[in-house]
């Protein structure tokens, strides 16, 4: 909205940069009810630089939440059916090593830990789908070919800033701002905070090339990813398309300060010098930062701006999507009314620690990469090359975390904010790996699939959702439903009811408790066997 008198356009919320974060918290806040305005510098989607591949369960999920996860399954150039190992190799056309079957939570079979599957799908495409949503949305507007060069906060609270473009100098005046503008971000030098960390030791090369004929060549059925451990050129390899494109990234190489003949180092990959165009190159260095802080009064940062994660298990985007989702809910009911002051500032204290275990976890695949177990051996013939392969076989089993990390993608918790109600249980011990459903408070809602063939999240209501299992039960428990719906209305916090039956005592075991208070990010708020103690509960959660 335009204020004519003084020519400052009003916004409730302004994203400072609309790449994955900026697109994902502004559908996160239309899906709510409120509106904004996302500027972003890049006019068009670079498709030469595909960037993260991997949209994992999670972000699938919310994919899902916001009408989109089919839209963006039929658009990805890899449908899940057509490959789901990460297959290891000693070149693209030489010997198999060993893989990992369904990586990245690729998986034919129906999903039972989540609603969803992962989905290999590039970066561009996913966010040409996610600029398409917001410019189809009544309540976001993209404004492209701009961006946000200053910030100042008014006397009144709000955020002032400066947008610049191919056009006049405009100003923006915003109830809240994220700063959603990547590694370099002009919002987190505003606010004065900075990043904290270190760099992978070499830097690495992104390269994509169309080599014609290529895939009918390659002996690995099933492979979305090969990690090539060729001697001078180790890395990965996998199609971009079911076509003849294709992308790898070789690790360990430093254009500064050695010349890089790209189409050499793919024949490397390939094994020979197959024909291959190469299309585009991309040096970059995996950054393991963390911002110390995510927030100065009404300006928050998101996804990269607050944090960079190496690629390696594909958690970066993901990651940012599950920033974005987390801040947006929590502002849209600011701005609704119905949430008190700790609520914005269980932000931080819930993302921050999900990033820095991320980038810790994510960090410790730069000492196992593929140029570290690379062998003149294990591309070979005859019985010692068959051991050679054999012990690079067991040694790869370091990789696992890297490609079955369900327990980083669904496992996190925020048992530790301060609009969680605890109840004295013990969450699962954190592990990369392993994920163990568990209604715990602060833990994803273990997912189920319900009697009517819905999904348990699709039955939930777009805020806070009380489920509630079994029976009509005791005229006293309906009275203190009666009271806690009534608390709820009082505060003004939306909350959905939604009765479950418990044929069989599966949900019951599931979720451990009868009543569970969900939050509309699919986290647990409190559960409990009474009624009782959850009007206290609806204060916590909703932040007061």
């Amino acid at each position: 909205m335009t204020d004519n008198a003084s020519e400052v356009t009003r916004t409730p919320v302004l994203f400072a940069g609309g790449g994955p974060s900026g697109l994902a918290a502004a559908l996160e806040l239309a899906h709510h009810g409120v509106a904004s305005l996302v500027v972003e510098p890049r006019i068009d989607v670079d498709a030469e630089r595909p960037r993260a591949k991997t949209t994992n369960a999670r972000t699938m999920t919310h994919l899902r939440r916001w009408g989109l996860a089919e839209e963006v399954r039929a658009a990805s150039p890899l449908p899940v059916e057509w490959a789901q190992d990460i297959v290891f190799c000693s070149t693209l056309l030489g010997h198999e090593i060993t893989r990992f079957e369904n990586g990245f939570q690729l998986d034919v079979a129906t999903p039972t830990l989540a609603p969803e599957r992962g989905q290999q799908a590039p970066q561009p495409v996913v966010e040409t789908m996610l600029r398409a949503a917001v410019q189809r949305s009544e309540l976001a507007t993209l404004q492209l070919g701009a961006r946000v060069t200053s910030l100042e906060e008014l006397t009144d609270g709000t955020v002032r800033a400066t947008v610049d473009g191919s056009g006049p100098t405009r100003t923006v005046v915003a109830d809240y701002v994220l700063g959603c503008d990547g590694g370099a971000s002009i919002v987190r030098e505003s606010i004065g905070a900075r990043f904290e960390g270190t760099s992978g030791e070499r830097p690495n090369l992104s390269i994509l090339f169309r080599a014609p004929g290529l895939a009918d060549r390659v002996p690995f059925d099933g492979a979305v990813h090969h990690w090539v451990m060729a001697p001078g050129a180790a890395g990965i390899v996998g199609r971009l398309d079911l076509a003849d494109t294709w992308w790898a990234i070789v690790q360990g190489v430093d254009v500064r300060d050695e010349e890089v003949d790209a189409t050499a180092l793919v024949h490397s990959l390939i094994g020979e010098p197959a024909p291959v165009e190469v299309i585009a190159t991309d040096p970059w260095v995996a950054r393991m930062l963390l911002s110390d802080s995510y927030r100065k009064g009404r300006v928050f940062l998101v996804g990269d701006a607050a944090h960079l994660n190496p690629p390696w298990g594909g958690h970066g985007y993901n990651t940012c999507i599950g920033d974005a989702v987390n801040v947006a809910w929590k502002i849209a009911a600011t701005l609704r009314g119905w949430a008190g002051p700790q609520l914005l500032d269980s932000y931080e204290a819930e993302r921050r620690p999900v990033a820095a275990r991320t980038i810790a976890e994510a960090g410790a695949q730069e000492k196992a990469l593929a140029h570290h177990f690379s062998t003149v051996e294990i591309g070979q013939d005859g019985p010692a090359a068959e051991e050679a392969r054999r012990r690079t076989a067991e040694a790869l089993v370091v990789k696992k975390s890297e490609f079955h990390s369900l327990g980083l993608v669904l496992g996190y918790s925020y048992t530790d904010s301060p609009v969680i109600v605890p109840d004295g249980s013990t969450p699962p011990k954190e592990d990369p790996v392993e994920y163990v459903p568990t209604a715990c408070p602060g833990a994803l809602l273990p997912h189920a699939w319900l009697g009517d063939g819905r999904s348990l999240y699709d039955a939930l209501g777009p805020e806070y959702t009380l489920v509630v299992l079994g029976p009509e039960g005791s005229s006293k428990h309906t009275t203190e439903l009666d009271v806690l719906t009534a608390k709820a209305a009082e505060l003004g916090v939306p909350l959905t009811v939604l009765r479950l039956s418990d044929t069989g005592g599966s949900l019951g075991s599931l979720l451990g408790a009868r009543f569970v208070l969900v939050r509309p990010d699919q986290h647990v708020a409190w559960r409990g066997g009474d009624l009782a103690s959850a009007e206290k509960s609806i204060d916590i959660a909703a932040g007061w």
